[in-house]
């Protein structure tokens, strides 16, 4: 559930490079003056992404599903019943993105045998950029024979249930320093390579995935006694089965999945009284956002009970922080929690009733921030948001 990035000094050198030679791709997404530069050199959750490492998040993305088994763990059922479990990703995405990003997946429907046994690629916590490269190059060798490479953006591949050694689902985004993968003369960008934890998350892993090749970071923490301490169940890219996993928005507004015009933008000291829309819902003002420094705000939205936050354990306005100067997998977005002495229903985390209701304020007197919620409707809040 995280991407298999190449070594430290490797990626430093990338992201030299790209800073020195093509500056024009990190030209920033948005003109806010609320909008906040990225500064770790991969994902983080900066506007201004590098377009040449990930994926640009709009319009149609073209996505290969390969099916590949081995030696030690062959295919076990057709290759449409493990489509059946992927494919519904499509729809998840178009609705979050609000009908602006489509996942138009075509399967090759036939099982493709790899060269090497699945306990050899080393697939763990920690494996190497360079064996997952390597089991990437290998399925599309193997499924080379029958489809054009150079027509699609994405690809999937899809083990068998019967592959144990193939533990996780890690994201390949490529290095633009190597030679990397090619396929009928088109260099393989970005892929998927699902594992057994496909069987626990469902679908919606490969939308948690596919958030990384568009530059999206992990929001759940990579060490620690609890990894969902820092948004619990309120984004994909925290806890993919989460009780509210829409993406947050100041994740659409990075996307591009929010226009200008949806955002209320505080970049200093100021005051504004906005209606907010729900990011569950179509329209309307989505986010309002306090910006602190070049690299940290604070951002306010309203979440309610509806299409991909079918049950979540609250609704109402939840406030976040984010820091754009953090890395993936190390709290760059963290939800405070409002209701901190709430009971913790079956199924929650505290962290999961962090959402405010009319009446309630959120105050960091450190940072100069206030938020109160005013009133609620079915669709969204509204709220007063203040920065001193």
């Amino acid at each position: 559930m995280r991407t298999v990035r190449p070594t430290a000094a490797l990626l430093a050198l990338c992201a030299l490079l790209a800073l020195l030679l093509v500056p024009a791709h990190r030209a920033a997404a948005s003109s806010s003056p609320c909008a906040l530069a990225g500064t770790t050199g991969w994902m983080d959750e900066g506007h201004d992404t590098d377009r040449t490492r990930f994926q640009q998040p709009l319009g149609t993305k073209r996505v290969l599903m390969l099916y590949v088994d081995f030696s030690d763990a062959p295919a076990d059922a057709p290759t449409a019943n493990y489509g059946a479990q992927i494919t519904p990703a499509a729809d998840w995405m178009w609705q979050a993105s609000y009908g602006r990003t489509w996942l138009a997946i075509t399967q090759l429907p036939r099982w493709l045998r790899m060269p090497q046994p699945s306990t050899s690629y080393g697939y763990q916590r920690g494996i190497s950029f360079e064996q997952h490269e390597l089991y990437v190059r290998q399925a599309v060798e193997a499924a080379d024979p029958y489809v054009d490479f150079s027509q699609y953006d994405l690809v999937y591949v899809v083990p068998p249930r019967t592959a144990s050694a193939i533990s996780f689902t890690p994201t390949y985004v490529y290095d633009p320093t190597t030679a990397g993968v090619s396929a009928d003369g088109s260099r393989i960008k970005w892929a998927v390579t699902f594992g057994q934890d496909l069987w626990y998350w469902g679908p919606k892993i490969a939308d948690h995935e596919t958030g990384h090749t568009f530059g999206l970071p992990d929001l759940y923490g990579y060490d620690g006694a609890d990894i969902h301490r820092y948004v619990g169940g309120w984004d994909l890219m925290g806890k993919v089965g989460g009780p509210a996993p829409e993406y947050f928005g100041w994740e659409a507004w990075k996307l591009g999945w929010l226009d200008e015009a949806q955002v209320a933008c505080v970049p200093g000291v100021g005051q504004t009284t906005v209606p907010l829309t729900a990011v569950e819902y179509v329209g309307g003002t989505k986010i309002v956002v306090l910006k602190l420094t070049a690299t940290l705000a604070y951002v306010v939205e309203s979440r309610r009970a509806a299409y991909a936050d079918r049950a979540p354990c609250s609704t109402g306005v939840v406030v976040y922080r984010v820091d754009t100067s953090v890395a993936t997998g190390e709290g760059a977005v963290q939800v405070m929690n409002g209701n901190p002495g709430a009971a913790v229903p079956a199924g929650c985390t505290a962290l999961d009733l962090a959402a405010l209701q009319p009446g309630q304020t959120f105050t960091d007197p450190y940072w100069g921030v206030r938020v109160e919620v005013l009133s609620g409707g079915t669709y969204g809040d509204t709220v007063r948001a203040t920065s001193w």
